[in-house]
């Protein structure tokens, strides 16, 4: 009579009601209340080791619907163990026509959850995201929502974070920690690490500190490390006001700057040319109780000798070694370097017997800085011996070493030696880069040997290189000095089919070898080839071409008109001086 009187009223149980006479009258619903096709599916489960499931389900496997598999796992009313109702689960994505839901997936998510399966769980939502794609947030959060039941959701939305981050939907992650704040429920911090550890890789430092500032403003707790590395980056990208934000974020969340923090952004600041605030930050620095260490005096260093400013550079490596720190191999090279590009290069060598006196050994870009100044100083002989040293000491030349000293001694004429150079290249294995050719071309016209000069440009071109416009004017200039305007000519259809367009000192040149040769009448036509393709003259190209017609006519009255009019600079000028000259001729021929 009890339960005809529920239900004729329509009452609704409480459940302290049923706790209340459970143990009174309840008893588990009799087999004709129950689903039968969960029951079905419950033996066909745990049978499935002696009969597959696609036999005994073959009848039902046709109707079977994604509520079914939602009721069989949250009620799981023969009590089927965990990993059993897994292996169904994952049979039945591989049953086409039956596909999952969302709502399938999520509760079976929260069902290994609260079974401590985790890998298990974690692996199915990334599945589960990978299957959904990008912009899916949104959907996957509402249906999280209205699955979980009774269901903590920490792991889940932890475990989606991450699984949106792996899979590059760096959108999504936000979205869903967003989502996660909005709804109020706990911030899943383990998340929110990881997304933040793979944007400070992958995404911009700003979109990186923006995210990260999002988290902090909800109780992710900040850490020094993170605003180095953010700070790092933009300095990277020469963002150093942004840099400079953030480091004063540091004091802002109560935390104190460590000495990669103030290296960082004096590094920035070095870099960027404001060697003023680097030194002023190296003065914070120093107030707030920290030491500057070897970096940050090699910064420094290398910021002034950048500048030149070699002796304030010294003088802080003076207060380097007086300290106590012991300058490293960047140290050393920075300050060497700055003293070999200012032609210091005595300074440079006392400093390199300093290094060998202190017992450290100088590492190959050290050696290159050195021998370059020295090649650059016209030494020559020391920085062979330089050379002998390196190896003694185990280092190898580089392709850069090779090609300063191949330049070298190009410059200083010694061409024997520079194709040493050369074949010392080949048999190690060494490619000449465009400085090396065009090294060797300059030296090779320098010394007359045009066709050795036109062989090497062809080896280049053939080696997939493009001389620059300098290299083609040099030869062109050495065969039209020579005589030979032809090749000169050859030369500049070359350098054109190579997409060069000939400057006014390309065209100058070739003027210059017209005229000697007394073709006028060809180097008018050079001019007028200039002007109609946008070249335009100088005062050099009207002065040889004025050069070349007095060299026709009488040199006193050139003299005298060039004393008049002065150097000529344009067009009208010169054929205004043209005529004069001309005039002049005929005046005297009917005399």
């Amino acid at each position: 009579m009890l339960t005809l009187q529920l239900s004729r009223k329509s009452i609704s149980p409480s459940p302290f009601f049923f706790s209340s006479i459970a143990s009174a009258w309840y008893s588990p619903p009799l087999p004709h209340l129950e689903d039968p096709i969960l029951t079905t599916l419950s033996h066909a489960i745990r049978n499935s080791r002696t009969k597959p499931l696609h036999v005994s389900l073959n009848k039902l496997l046709p109707s079977l619907t994604p509520s079914h598999v939602i009721n069989l796992i949250a009620l799981n009313p023969h009590s089927l163990s965990p990993h059993s109702l897994l292996s169904f689960f994952n049979f039945l994505s591989s049953r086409p026509p039956f596909r999952h839901t969302l709502h399938s997936y999520s509760t079976m998510a929260h069902f290994l959850i609260a079974h401590n399966m985790f890998p298990q769980s974690q692996s199915l939502l990334h599945f589960l995201v990978s299957r959904k794609g990008k912009g899916s947030a949104s959907s996957i959060f509402t249906s999280i929502i209205e699955t979980k039941g009774t269901h903590q959701c920490d792991f889940v939305f932890d475990s989606l974070m991450i699984a949106y981050t792996d899979l590059g939907f760096v959108s999504d992650a936000i979205q869903w920690f967003r989502l996660v704040r909005k709804h109020k429920f706990k911030v899943p911090f383990r998340g929110c690490k990881y997304l933040l550890d793979r944007m400070m890789k992958i995404s911009s430092p700003m979109v990186s500190l923006g995210f990260y500032l999002e988290i902090l403003e909800y109780g992710f707790s900040p850490n020094v490390y993170n605003f180095n590395i953010l700070m790092h980056k933009l300095c990277r990208e020469d963002q150093i006001k942004d840099a400079q934000m953030v480091f004063n974020e540091i004091g802002k969340r109560s935390l104190h700057a460590t000495v990669v923090s103030f290296n960082t952004l004096i590094n920035g600041y070095c870099k960027s040319g404001n060697l003023e605030e680097g030194f002023r930050l190296k003065s914070v620095m120093e107030d707030s109780g920290i030491h500057p260490d070897v970096f940050t005096y090699s910064v420094l260093i290398n910021g002034l000798c950048k500048e030149s400013r070699l002796d304030d550079a010294n003088g802080l490596f003076e207060e380097m070694c007086n300290r106590g720190l012991v300058p490293n191999d960047v140290t050393f090279t920075s300050l060497i370097d700055g003293l070999c590009k200012n032609g210091r290069i005595d300074l440079a060598m006392e400093t390199y017997q300093r290094i060998l006196k202190k017992g450290l050994k100088p590492d190959l870009i050290m050696y290159n800085s050195l021998i370059n100044g020295l090649c650059k100083a016209g030494d020559l002989k020391e920085a062979k011996k330089l050379i002998a040293e390196m190896s003694l000491k185990g280092l190898k030349p580089d392709k850069f070493t090779y090609t300063i000293l191949l330049d070298g001694f190009c410059i200083g004429g010694d061409m024997e030696s520079a194709m040493g150079i050369r074949e010392e290249m080949t048999k190690q294995g060494i490619k000449l880069d465009n400085v090396a050719f065009a090294a060797l071309i300059s030296g090779l016209c320098r010394e007359g040997r045009l066709i050795d000069a036109e062989r090497t440009l062809r080896e280049m071109l053939n080696a997939g290189m493009k001389p620059d416009d300098t290299t083609y004017t040099m030869i062109m200039d050495g065969f039209c000095k020579k005589g030979d305007v032809k090749m000169g000519f050859k030369l500049l259809r070359q350098m054109q089919s190579d997409g060069h367009v000939p400057c006014v000192v390309t065209y100058n040149v070739l003027m210059n070898g017209l005229c000697k040769q007394g073709q006028l009448r060809n180097a008018n036509m050079l001019l007028d080839a200039m002007l109609n393709l946008g070249v335009v003259p100088d005062d050099i190209t009207y002065n040889i071409l004025l050069d070349g017609h007095c060299k026709k006519g009488n040199p006193k009255d050139f003299d005298k008109l060039k004393s008049e009019i002065g150097l000529v600079t344009d067009y009208a000028s010169y054929n205004s001086l043209i005529s004069q000259i001309g005039g002049t001729s005929k005046h005297r021929s009917k005399r």
